[in-house]
């Protein structure tokens, strides 16, 4: 038999549902787990660590307005503080969406509206001169680590032949933390699992996406860094 954890998100019916100003919907047994953001010693954001792991359920609702008394878990206040959670994004494919950046040895994508402020675009002078230096190997392995690390998917490093190098997940959800800023991030929805949004319609089903969890985002559902502000 076939491992949960090796089946697509199709088999496993994994989704995400955006509920009307209220929380977000999981089923389909998607893992949960904090996913903690990283400092080297000049200060970068630079990988990731895992942290705590909750345990497995089929089904649960995770809060979206930022007031639950049980975080990450919807309590309820969704309805006491009258969250209005209307969805803003763009249901425009990544694609349509992204700036491209064309480097000697790789190609980057930008969807700057995207952004969850995770920073480890920074690192070593940033994501973009990288992709400008990326005939030189170091800059080229430096420039997909930080887009693959990009939890959002705002980057996306791309091969000469244009193929995406995207880092491989199996669907599961982060909670993510971040130590340096002292805040919780967004939820990084992971593994292709699709977003379904309150009027029924399915956004473009991406590897890595990450949604609001504290309610203050322009672009919901998804995150748009609001929650270090």
């Amino acid at each position: 038999m076939e491992e949960a954890g090796n089946k697509s998100p199709e088999e496993n019916q994994c989704r995400v549902k955006v509920t009307e100003n209220g929380p977000y919907a999981v089923t389909g047994g998607v893992p949960l787990a904090e996913q903690i953001i990283q400092v080297d010693s000049d200060g970068e954001c630079h990988g990731w660590q895992e942290g705590k792991q909750y345990p497995g359920q089929e089904s649960y609702r995770l809060c979206r307005c930022g007031k639950s008394v049980n975080k990450p878990f919807c309590t309820g206040m969704h309805a006491v503080t009258k969250f209005k959670g209307q969805e803003t994004a763009s249901r425009k494919p990544y694609a349509e969406q992204a700036q491209t950046y064309e480097g000697p040895e790789l190609t980057l994508t930008d969807a700057e509206d995207l952004c969850a402020s995770a920073r480890f675009c920074h690192r070593a002078g940033g994501t973009w001169n990288l992709t400008e230096q990326s005939d030189n190997p170091e800059s080229r392995q430096t420039a997909i680590e930080e887009a693959c690390d990009c939890p959002s998917g705002r980057l996306v490093a791309h091969d000469k032949a244009g193929n995406a190098i995207e880092p491989e997940f199996t669907p599961s959800i982060g909670l993510v933390k971040d130590p340096q800023k002292g805040k919780d991030g967004p939820l990084w929805v992971r593994g292709g699992i699709p977003v379904e949004s309150a009027d029924g319609k399915t956004y473009e089903v991406r590897n890595r996406v990450t949604l609001c969890r504290c309610g203050k985002s322009a672009n919901k559902p998804f995150c748009d860094g609001s929650h270090l502000r």
